[in-house]
C-alpha cells in the first residue's frame, strides 16, 4: 500500500510541475496527452505493484501480422 502511496506522491509532483507552464502556454492539445500518458503510467505501475496479470502487447501484434506473413511467405515459395 505504501509503494501505492509513493507512486500517486510521485504523479502528483511531476504533474505540479509541468501542469502551471503547459496551462500558462495554452497548451491544451499537449495538456491533454500529458495528463492522459500521466494517467496511462501511473495505472500501469500501480497494476504492476498489485501484481495484476497484465497481457504482453507482443501477442497481440503477433496475432494480427501471422496471418499476413503467411501469406507472404505462401506467394514467395
Amino acid at each position: 500500500m505504501l509503494m501505492i502511496l509513493l507512486n500517486m506522491i510521485i504523479a502528483s509532483i511531476i504533474a505540479l510541475i509541468e501542469a502551471p507552464a503547459l496551462i500558462r502556454e495554452k497548451l491544451v492539445l499537449e495538456s491533454w496527452i500529458f495528463f492522459s500518458l500521466l494517467f496511462a503510467g501511473t495505472l500501469f505501475s500501480i497494476l504492476l505493484i498489485l501484481r495484476v496479470k497484465l497481457p504482453n502487447p507482443l501477442d497481440l501484434i503477433t496475432y494480427f501480422y501471422k496471418p499476413v506473413s503467411e501469406f507472404v511467405f505462401g506467394i514467395l515459395k
